[in-house]
C-alpha cells in the first residue's frame, strides 16, 4: 500500500477565521487558507445554519486552498459563529453586527 496521504489527510488550516465586526448594511469577509488544495467536503455555517451561494451570501475559493465566505448586506441577527468545514478540518469565528444607533 501506498504510504503517500491525500490531500484530505494531509492538509491543515494555514490560516483560520478571524473574529470580525461590522455594522449593519455592511459586508463580512472571512478567510481560511489550507496548507492543501484538493480537499473535498468543504462547508461554511452560520450558528450551525450550512451556508449556500445567493446574492447576500458569495462562497468561493482561490487555487484551491484558500477559501472566503463574503457575507453582504449583515443585519443585527446575522451577529453569530461563522465555522468552516473541510473534510475533518474545522475553523469558526465570531461574527458581531453591531447597530448603527450606537454611533449618535
Amino acid at each position: 500500500p501506498s504510504l503517500a496521504l491525500s490531500a484530505e489527510e494531509a492538509a491543515v488550516i494555514v490560516c483560520g477565521l478571524r473574529n470580525t465586526d461590522v455594522f449593519v448594511g455592511e459586508s463580512a469577509t472571512f478567510t481560511c487558507e489550507l496548507s492543501h488544495p484538493g480537499v473535498k467536503n468543504v462547508q461554511w455555517w452560520l450558528d450551525g445554519t450550512p451556508l449556500h451561494n445567493n446574492l447576500v451570501t458569495e462562497i468561493s475559493e482561490q487555487d484551491g486552498r484558500i477559501h472566503t465566505l463574503t457575507l453582504n448586506d449583515v443585519a443585527c441577527h446575522d451577529s453569530g459563529t461563522v465555522t468552516f468545514r473541510a473534510g475533518s478540518l474545522i475553523s469558526s469565528a465570531k461574527l458581531l453586527v453591531k447597530g448603527i444607533s450606537l454611533l449618535e
